[in-house]
């Protein structure tokens, strides 16, 4: 048997504990089941998977192609998506301390506008750009096909990915969660905006010592 049983197992813990550590991507679920309902929670989650099979491609091609990313291509990407989770921090902390708002938008748009709101934080999230740019590929030689390690570290990702944002779901929904729903979602939001802004300190000090190097 060409697997590496142990070094899967070992990629899969890193996984587990990658996505079950509360970050932005988490933050923004529980806020979204909270204010918007599971199934547009399930399609955030769905949108932020479509960003993690992006990045696994990019790490995959890195790989295979010799391309070279430039430090500071990732440091700007990191910059815009911080201040992107920082914009969705400032929405979740309105809707917790600001009084009761109407109607929701159609379900249509709604849904659109989860998709995207989980791919733009996904594929922006720096906690995610730098596992599959970094760490993803210390795991590829799980197994003698390189097409075959691929496709599995993508796979073990995906279904772990998917069944621990599944798990936050419906804790958001259970009756504690729902009776503390501004304070949980103003909890949340602190975590995405306190994300945003150790990002910013930390992707700005990189541009600035790449621009000075």
């Amino acid at each position: 048997m060409d697997l590496n049983l142990s070094l899967l197992l070992a990629y899969a813990l890193s996984v587990l504990l990658l996505v079950a550590t509360p970050g932005p991507v988490v933050a923004l679920i529980i806020n979204t089941s909270l204010n918007a309902g599971p199934r547009q929670a399930l399609l955030t989650a769905l949108g932020t998977h479509a960003a993690s099979l992006l990045l696994a491609l990019l790490a995959v091609l890195t790989l295979t192609t010799g391309l070279a990313l430039d430090p500071r291509l990732i440091s700007g990407i990191s910059l815009l998506g911080c201040g992107f989770i920082g914009w969705l921090a400032l929405q979740g902390l309105r809707e917790a301390t600001g009084p009761q708002t109407a109607p929701a938008a159609a379900p249509t748009a709604r849904g659109r506008r989860g998709l995207a709101n989980g791919f733009l934080l996904g594929i922006s999230n720096p906690k995610d750009i730098i596992f599959f740019v970094s760490f993803f590929p210390q795991f590829i030689q799980v197994s003698r096909s390189f097409e075959r390690s691929a496709l599995l570290l993508t796979l073990v990702w995906v279904v772990i990915d998917f069944a621990v944002l599944g798990a936050y779901i419906l804790m958001a929904r259970q009756g504690f969660s729902l009776k503390y729903k501004r304070q949980v979602t103003g909890l949340s939001s602190l975590v995405l905006l306190a994300v945003a802004l150790a990002g910013l300190v930390y992707a700005g000090f990189e541009l600035y010592r790449s621009g000075a190097a």
